[in-house]
């Protein structure tokens, strides 16, 4: 067997069209010298799998989305050494690469870890991307220890990042969170999933400063745009915010007065420059460990049956939506 079923795309379409996610033919991946093939079981989609599809210029090659995945080790690559075939891996994938949208996927092995044994590869696959996004937002970004205390403001915290970032900021340090959501059912998730008090978005300056009258001392930012002025408002001298996002044009000026630190997070970054990639491992087998001691929950709320384009199709369309509450995940 040389080629496989993959869920691909040609050009930045809309979600609408039934070209905007195409099942094709193409080759087996070929390993690298770290690589494992890991034959796909299931796939999560997030809001960066749909911003790679809408920025797509047109190619007559397809192009394999997706970076979630949760699946079985097939084989290894001639250098490989931490897995064999068999093993059950879940892994947030590699930008520069061909996704894990296909029957199945080359990635570096640094970048994988053994997937939480209490889980099944659909709740499994929620997690990889966001978990490694939250975690080194809290350790490496705002440097957060378990004796680390004061206020974090996670806005979207009913979101795919934000319902991780809410567990392990509780689990892990010593803050009070305060989320945002504006529904009814955004609100019961923030809580539900460990937020101390949850704040509307639309009034995040005047609530914020109700729950927290002297500011906070940290803010996840997804949504940057517009809020830069608030942040400054909300947010206590040398306070951090890290982001994301990249709103084109952002002006962080108003954050001097008060010497308040602009972070930025990319999970990719690691990859991208092949620096200290085990640390994305470890940080996956740390959590596995957490979930399979109850201390994480898949944050997964939809599942799709049907690994192929429509039912991706589908899945990209709740994304873009804006209104989905937890992760969505497609399968087998």
């Amino acid at each position: 067997m040389t080629t496989m079923t993959a869920v691909g795309s040609h050009a930045g379409l809309p979600i609408d069209s039934p070209d905007a996610l195409q099942d094709v033919e193409v080759p087996i991946p070929e390993l690298r010298p770290r690589d494992v093939l890991v034959r796909v079981e299931a796939v999560s989609v997030n809001p960066v799998d749909v911003k790679r599809r809408t920025g797509m210029r047109p190619s007559s090659e397809p192009t394999i989305l997706g970076f979630d995945a949760a699946g079985v080790v097939h084989a290894v690559g001639s250098e490989a050494t931490m897995f064999e075939v068999g093993d059950e891996v879940w892994y947030a994938g590699d930008v520069t690469r061909q996704g894990s949208n296909g029957e199945f996927h080359a990635v570096d092995e640094r970048i994988v870890a053994r997937k939480p044994a209490s889980l099944g590869f659909v709740e499994a696959a929620a997690l990889p991307l966001t978990t490694i996004t939250a975690w080194e937002t809290l350790s490496e970004r705002f440097c957060m220890t378990s004796e680390t205390t004061g206020d974090l403001l996670v806005l979207g915290a009913a979101g795919g990042v934000g319902s991780v970032l809410i567990q392990l900021a509780k689990r892990r340090t010593g803050v009070r969170v305060i989320g945002t959501a504006s529904r009814d059912a955004s609100r019961a998730w923030a809580l539900d999933m460990g937020a101390d008090a949850v704040v509307d978005h639309h009034h995040l300056r005047d609530q914020t400063l109700e729950v927290a009258p002297d500011g906070v001392d940290y803010v996840f930012s997804p949504h940057s745009a517009g809020n830069v002025d608030v942040y400054a408002d909300i947010v206590r001298p040398f306070g951090h915010v890290t982001a994301i996002d990249e709103p084109e044009g952002l002006e962080l000026v108003a954050l001097k007065a008060k010497s308040i630190a602009w972070h930025w997070e990319l999970m990719f970054t690691r990859s991208m420059f092949g620096v200290d990639m085990e640390a994305q491992g470890r940080m996956l087998a740390d959590a596995a460990a957490m979930v399979d001691a109850g201390d994480l929950r898949t944050t997964l709320t939809t599942a799709i049956a049907g690994f192929d384009a429509k039912g991706l199709r589908e899945a990209h369309r709740l994304v873009e939506s804006g209104r989905m509450v937890g992760k969505v995940v497609v399968h087998r």
